[in-house]
């Protein structure tokens, strides 16, 4: 994994994986640039892509980890926090690499962390009604586990599979030292609620992906909500929380 850090100078880093995402990164920095202003730092994630993602983000002066190859999105979400747990950051976004996050919502997700109101923030498409359609496929799948996650933890989540995402200085260090390696955030969500951290979400406006391919696809839809259900359980009872 080849690492390259810029100085750190601000205290909240945006964490960007990207997988063959040359269609649309270009725009998703600079729109991060133009939005933050310099006020937050921004790592870039390039989960072994084999187009030109790497070089794109190298060349628009952000923060880029490589790795050796794609590993999935849980192992470069967790190198994200454990970059930003190792430079010390208070607050860590995740923020996808697609084009559907709105850039000037972050501000909005960090009014929560930082007014001390919770300790993870979830950016919901659902929460209120907004222009977000997504597939038919997709929307069963998300009210499928916020299903599941409301039977196992008492807690309901309209959007847990949203990518959109932002985390204080405990979470951080919780997911430095563990974190799930396979469509990770519907998990995460039983172990931040058991362990007590305060959880919310707030609505959000996305749009639909600006470019590039899902790495969910319809055929895999079903494969996707076994083996994310599987590991919900399994996390839930083998631990015994």
């Amino acid at each position: 994994m080849r690492e390259e850090k810029s100085m750190q100078t601000s205290s909240v880093l945006i964490i960007v994986p990207a997988y063959n995402e040359s269609a649309t990164l270009a725009n998703t920095i600079r729109h991060l640039q133009e939005i933050t202003k310099d006020k937050m730092d921004i790592l870039i994630v390039n989960d072994g892509s084999k187009d030109n993602t790497g070089e794109i983000a190298e060349s628009l002066g952000v923060s880029v980890v490589h790795m050796p190859y794609n590993m999935g999105i849980g192992s470069a979400m967790q190198t994200g926090y454990l970059y930003a747990a190792e430079n010390h950051y208070d607050v860590a976004i995740q923020f996808d690499a697609d084009g559907q996050h709105p850039a000037h919502q972050i501000e909005h997700l960090l009014s929560y962390i930082e007014s001390g109101q919770a300790d993870f923030v979830i950016g919901s498409r659902f929460r209120e009604k907004t222009d977000y359609r997504g597939s038919v496929m997709r929307r069963i799948g998300i009210y499928y586990f916020s299903g599941l996650l409301r039977l196992l933890t008492g807690k309901q989540f309209t959007d847990p599979t949203s990518g959109f995402r932002a985390a204080n200085t405990a979470v951080i260090q919780e997911f430095a030292k563990e974190y799930p390696y396979d469509y990770p955030e519907p998990e995460v969500l039983i172990s931040l609620q058991r362990k007590g951290y305060r959880l919310m979400e707030t609505s959000v406006n996305m749009r639909e992906r600006q470019g590039g391919v899902s790495s969910i696809h319809a055929f895999k839809s079903f494969h996707y909500m076994v083996k994310v259900t599987l590991a919900i359980l399994m996390h839930t009872f083998a631990k015994g929380e």
